[in-house]
């Protein structure tokens, strides 16, 4: 019921309600003051409220002040009731426009989505949910991470929903502070600015590390030229997916093997990746041994400051701030996770 409240309150309609409650309240408090005067005393402030609103309301009932005698007293009750009629009129014709031409269902499941998203933490933002935008939150679906994908083009976001099922999004400019605010910045890990326009991805770029300064975020750049600006306004790693393309072209053509093992791995029904965890402050170094063994995670890599030990012996101990990198599915990023004491996320429903 509450949220119901909420999105009428957020209509165009309720200023118009408003009007109509203060002019019936205004109706009401005329009428009794009136009858005070016409029953020259006699009657009593209920008598009076009584009276108006059996007049307003159309109700019927018998007089409670004695009008038979006061032409005046008729010609005011006619006006009443008319004036009663009209403004009574007005706001059930107001509360009925609301019901037909908003859409209560679409309303309220966006206003429980956008409840779900205040509670979100850890999750990531993506600001554009184009082609770019599309194949990131694939890849955040298929790996099993939250988000909240943000784009000014209703379109856009449609097709991303009938495709995807996926249902945290916002509608608005991705630059705007409080529509960033909306979406949890505060509390992500992390903000992808990727929308077709570099100038924008520089200004969601600077907005969202002036409200959390220690998100990582990732920009898309079309023009080399706006590399180096969008990494000043706050971006920590610049993309261009004219390089990224043709890199990708190439190692196609000279490395065909390599290429065609990551395809198949990213494309098996596990969702295996190159995952990273980063060794929280807590932990109580161990060596890698006790980490245990499992088919979902295989540990290929630690990175300690920038030092590499690629294939760690089991030997090696784990410290707190190291990154491990593994080839894990979802459910064995977690598994590596809960080894090295990090909480799982709640889990988000809609």
């Amino acid at each position: 019921m509450f949220i119901f409240i909420q999105i009428f309150r957020e209509s165009a309609y309720f200023r118009r309600l408003k009007f109509a409650l203060t002019l019936l309240l205004a109706i009401h408090v005329i009428g009794m003051l009136g009858y005070l005067v016409i029953s020259e005393g006699q009657a009593t402030v209920i008598d009076a409220l009584y009276m108006t609103f059996i007049t307003v309301a159309t109700i019927g009932f018998g007089e409670v002040i004695d009008l038979s005698h006061s032409p005046i007293g008729r010609v005011f009750t006619m006006a009443v009731g008319l004036t009663g009629i009209g403004i009574t009129t007005y706001l059930f014709s107001t509360i009925t426009a609301f019901i037909l031409e908003t859409n209560l269902n679409d309303a309220y499941r966006r206003r429980r989505m956008e409840r779900t998203i205040a509670t979100l933490s850890g999750h990531y933002i993506v600001c554009g949910i184009g082609r770019v935008g599309s194949y990131i939150a694939d890849e955040l679906l298929n790996t099993e991470r939250t988000f909240v994908a943000i784009d000014d083009n209703e379109a856009a976001i449609a097709r991303h929903s009938e495709r995807t099922l996926h249902q945290m999004f916002l509608q608005g400019d991705a630059s705007d502070d409080d529509l960033l605010l909306r979406a949890g910045v505060l509390r992500c890990k992390g903000v992808f600015a990727v929308t077709g326009d570099d100038s924008k991805n520089l200004v969601v770029s600077l907005s969202a590390r002036q409200l959390n300064p220690k998100i990582r975020i990732v920009a898309r750049v079309h023009d080399p030229r706006n590399a180096d600006k969008t990494r000043r306004a706050g971006a920590d790693e610049i993309v261009s997916p004219d390089f990224t393309g043709g890199m990708r072209l190439a190692s196609a053509m000279l490395r065909p093997h390599a290429v065609d093992f990551m395809d198949r791995m990213m494309h098996t029904d596990s969702h295996l990746r190159i995952e990273e965890v980063v060794v929280p402050a807590g932990f109580e170094s161990r060596p890698v041994a006790t980490l245990g063994h499992s088919r979902d995670w295989m540990l290929v890599a630690i990175r300690t400051g920038e030092e590499w030990d690629f294939n760690p012996g089991a030997g090696m101990n784990i410290e707190p701030g190291q990154a491990l990198i593994s080839i894990a599915s979802p459910g064995g990023r977690r598994a590596l996770e809960a080894a090295v004491g990090i909480k799982p996320a709640a889990e988000v429903r809609i």
